[in-house]
């Protein structure tokens, strides 16, 4: 493109959308060209032109013009004035199933944040009930999108007109596993148990009982045992079957932040080089996963950073690893990898303004 490319982001309100448009305020290739921020905006404000950004997320404020952004009334014809390039939907499911469309149809690059196309297998997007599931629209829409993950499908998602950005505890376990799995290392007739635990940003900015800072706080909880919406993404994108998994998620009483700690078992018994080697190989031109090759990752080490973190230990005897897997749920779990994967389609440096 011979002019800067325009973003737009729909969802600024919530964490992962003020995350977003930070990343993209400052993003060296978007200098110039701030996002347009759409949204729902009542009446009133639509009347002023929109919401001050800042009203939203005062942290954006900024002396460079940054204070002078608005979330403005969301329409189609917005979008088509402001030569919008590039469009992210940080909205929840329902809404990206119904816009996604339309956005194809306009020829905008779609990056969509929801978990709205990241699963391939009808049997998967079950636990989201989606009305329109069977829908020549939903079908055909759903064979364009390519899940968002760089370190698996970096070359699909160069040419994608839709992006699925993959879930945060998905991702976190996804990259630790795939490598292994892939190698044929794992004995899946074993079974492997991925014990995931995240900040209580993970559950979104609206409060719900459980997020409460008097249920959180000195409390550690599981939930979603069995039926939590990201065990799809692991058995399409690991290659394995429901019944050689067991994830659970948990709520630690963190702002923000994921660990997974994943128990699997070798078909043979291994040493710590050639475990160490496959995921070096794997991982060999992926710049936002550091590997671990002595000690284990924590959730300090990835806050507020981009990058994934990866570390295994094998017992004494070769056959058994326990693998942690650190990333924030925020960056690299949903923005961040959002911004990764619009470098890739567009063809920049993957790690552009992400380091």
């Amino acid at each position: 493109m011979t002019r800067k490319v325009q973003t737009a982001v729909v969802g600024v309100s919530g964490y992962a959308g003020a995350e977003l448009a930070r990343l993209l305020l400052h993003h060296p290739r978007l200098k110039g060209a701030p996002p347009v921020f759409a949204g729902r905006v009542n009446e009133r404000d639509a009347e002023h032109g929109g919401i001050p950004l800042v009203e939203i997320h005062p942290q954006l404020g900024d002396n460079k013009g940054g204070s002078n952004l608005r979330l403005e009334p969301f329409s189609w014809e917005l979008l088509a004035e402001r030569r919008v390039d590039v469009l992210f939907l940080a909205t929840p499911h329902e809404q990206s199933r119904e816009w996604v469309p339309r956005a194809l149809e306009q020829g905008l690059r779609v990056i969509d944040l929801s978990g709205a196309w990241r699963l391939a297998d009808a049997a998967h997007r079950a636990v989201y009930n989606f009305e329109d599931e069977n829908t020549d629209q939903a079908i055909a829409t759903q064979a364009q999108a390519v899940y968002g993950m760089p370190e698996l499908h970096r070359e699909l998602i160069a040419g994608a007109r839709l992006v699925a950005n993959p879930g945060c505890y998905a991702t976190s376990i996804i990259l630790a596993l795939k490598p292994l799995v892939a190698a044929g290392l794992v004995d899946l007739d074993h079974g492997i148990v991925a014990d995931s635990k995240s900040g209580v940003s993970g559950a979104g900015k609206a409060p719900t009982p459980k997020t409460h800072f008097m249920y959180a706080a000195d409390n550690l909880s599981a939930y979603g045992v069995f039926n939590h919406r990201h065990t799809g993404e692991l058995l399409e994108q690991v290659g394995i079957d429901a019944g050689q998994i067991v994830f659970t998620p948990h709520l630690l009483p963190i702002p923000r932040g994921i660990l997974s700690t994943i128990y699997v078992q070798f078909k043979e018994p291994q040493i710590r080089a050639s475990v160490a080697g496959i995921y070096e190989s794997f991982f060999a031109g992926s710049p936002m996963v550091r590997f671990y090759s002595k000690t284990l990752p924590q959730i300090q080490y990835v806050v507020r950073t981009n990058y994934a973190d990866i570390g295994f230990q094998l017992d004494a005897s070769g056959r058994r690893a326990v693998i942690v897997s650190c990333l924030d749920n925020l960056l690299k779990g949903a923005a961040g990898q959002a911004v990764q994967n619009m470098n890739i389609v567009l063809g920049w440096d993957e790690p552009e303004g992400l380091q």
